[in-house]
């Protein structure tokens, strides 16, 4: 029965979420009345215009931002005590690789702080390198690797110390369409295999809708929440799913809702 309500339980609950920023020129309604519940094993796409606090909202589970209104909840703990649980990894836009320490070297870089011991950094470290297809990669120093790879190395930086949650801030967006549909494919395969709950943040529509469980579509500033749609689409996807007419209806629903967004403005 325990093991029941743990998996029902949401890992990530906002409720009436509001944050405001204070600047010289007044204040900035950043998020507004967010309601929202992401449960074990999701894959959640945020989606919207720029500046419609979509990374805010990611920022504010990550702790790194802290609401001025409302209720957030990861894991049941505030966001704080959530990061001090070590309940999350994040990857951002760019791949922050350390130029002067290799691969290995970087992912190595919050197992050190955490006190891992020499072999069991070693051992995490050679496990999402595999995860990540760079099995082979890690004595390489990031100007060495493309793109693609230097972001993947971020990601499996992220996945080192094995937390529950994955937080991905636009990580593809300055990648060419052919890379990214790649690291779309790779990303989906990692998810299968570790049951991660990902939020992931994206302008682009047909990578939240092949990438999701569920899409989440919000409005120009103050960033509201306009529709969340619940995919149909099977968890096994292929690139060409994104033909099909269920993909079409999806992509067309979320283009509505970005719409409404900006009519609602």
């Amino acid at each position: 029965m325990k093991d029941t309500l743990t998996t029902s339980a949401p890992v990530i609950a906002a409720r009436d979420l509001n944050l405001t920023f204070q600047t010289g020129d007044g204040p900035v309604h950043a998020l507004k009345d967010v309601n929202l519940t992401i449960n074990k094993g999701d894959f959640v796409s945020f989606i919207g215009p720029s500046g419609c606090g979509k990374t805010t909202f990611l920022r504010c589970i990550a702790a790194l931002e802290h609401p001025t209104g409302g209720s957030l909840t990861v894991n049941g703990m505030t966001p704080d005590e959530a990061r001090r649980q070590r309940a999350y990894g994040y990857v951002f836009q760019a791949a922050g690789l350390y130029p002067w320490r290799t691969i290995a070297g970087n992912i190595k870089l919050p197992l050190e702080i955490m006190g891992f011991s020499k072999a069991e950094q070693e051992q995490r470290v050679a496990r999402v390198l595999e995860l990540v297809e760079l099995a082979g990669f890690g004595g390489k120093f990031p100007w060495q690797l493309s793109g693609g790879m230097q972001q993947r190395a971020s990601i499996a930086r992220a996945l080192a110390f094995d937390a529950d949650i994955l937080l991905m801030d636009e990580p593809f967006g300055a990648l060419d369409e052919i890379v990214r549909d790649r690291l779309n494919e790779e990303l989906l395969k990692l998810w299968a295999r570790t049951g991660k709950t990902i939020g992931f943040v994206t302008h682009s529509i047909p990578e939240a809708v092949y990438l999701s469980t569920k899409i989440v579509v919000m409005s120009p500033r103050p960033g509201r929440i306009t529709d969340v749609i619940d995919s149909p689409l099977p968890r096994e996807r292929p690139l060409d799913i994104r033909d099909s007419r269920e993909f079409i209806e999806i992509a067309h629903r979320v283009r509505e809702g970005l719409r409404a967004g900006h009519q609602d403005d």
